[in-house]
This record gives C-alpha cells, sequence and structure tokens, in this order.
C-alpha cells in the first residue's frame, strides 16, 4: 500500500504524480460583507485606517495591480455598491498626507447619491466653487467625477505621532 502525502501541498503533489494538470486557483468572490466593510468606509461612517483596508482588500481581491498617487489600486471585478459595478477600489499609502479609502463606481454622481441617500439616509449637497462638480455628506463622504464614472471616497487627516502632540 503507497503511503499518502501530507501536508497543504498534498493535493497538488498527488495531482502531478498522476500526470493531472493542476488548475490555477479562481479569482476569489466578492465577499458578501463588501457592501457592509467597504461602504460604512466610503461613508465615513468608520475610523478610516488605511492599514485596515489595504488588509481587507488583499486578503479578498489579491495584491494591488499598481500604487499611484499616493494610493494603492485593486481590482475588484464583480463587486457591487448601493446597485453600481465597482470596478476599482483605493487605498492611502504612507506617502500620502490622508488617510482614505475610496472606490470608482461605474454610475453618474447624481445617480449614485440618490441611490445612497434611498438606501442609507445620507444627503449628499453640492461643494460650491469646486472645479468639478463634487458632492459632500455630513460625515465628510464624497463623490466626484472621475472620467464618465463617478469617485466616492472617504479622506480623514493622519494623526499626529505621539512625540509630536
Amino acid at each position: 500500500m503507497a503511503a499518502k502525502p501530507v501536508g497543504p501541498r498534498a493535493p497538488a503533489m498527488l495531482a502531478l504524480a498522476l500526470g493531472l494538470a493542476v488548475a490555477p486557483p479562481l479569482p476569489a468572490k466578492v465577499p458578501t460583507h463588501f457592501g457592509v466593510v467597504l461602504g460604512n468606509g466610503l461613508l465615513c461612517r468608520d475610523q478610516t485606517s488605511n492599514r485596515y483596508y489595504f488588509d481587507y482588500m488583499v486578503r479578498w481581491f489579491g495584491q494591488p495591480y499598481k500604487r499611484e498617487g499616493g494610493a494603492w489600486w485593486f481590482r475588484t471585478p464583480q463587486a457591487r455598491l448601493w446597485g453600481f459595478p465597482v470596478s476599482e477600489v483605493i487605498v492611502s499609502d504612507e506617502t500620502f498626507p490622508y488617510r482614505f479609502v475610496g472606490a470608482v463606481a461605474d454610475t453618474t454622481p447624481e445617480k449614485l447619491a440618490a441611490a445612497i441617500t434611498k438606501r442609507d439616509g445620507l444627503r449628499y449637497v453640492p461643494i460650491a466653487g469646486s472645479a468639478t462638480p463634487v458632492r459632500e455628506t455630513s460625515t465628510g463622504g464624497r463623490i466626484a467625477y472621475a472620467d464618465r464614472r463617478s469617485k466616492i471616497y472617504c479622506a480623514k487627516f493622519k494623526p499626529l505621532p505621539p512625540a509630536l502632540r
């Protein structure tokens, strides 16, 4: 009787020993709590910890596909917030002066703001004097135009290190 392989790589080793092709891992499915976790973050209803959101995104969507403009960028295939597809999530890195989490939604700011008001009760008010149309809630969340889509985000100041307080 042959010994059975043991350990975390046992199935792959067995498949190779039998001459079977090992399929690459399937892309992760959007977790059911995505809307609660990220939605509340985008509405500034929670602390904005870029480390928390970075770890969350890596766990459920894999490594960021780029680092640009003071942020890590994650692709979010099949993700939806407030009924709209979300193509990317953005999490600030340590070089940016604010901590923030953001998302790019495939809809107009007007439609996104209306959906959020209907579902969560938060109202977005236009910010006067902005170069591009920007809307803001009383909690600090904002929606801005991002080409023909919307960028929704929550940004907060980084706290001073204890030595500077």
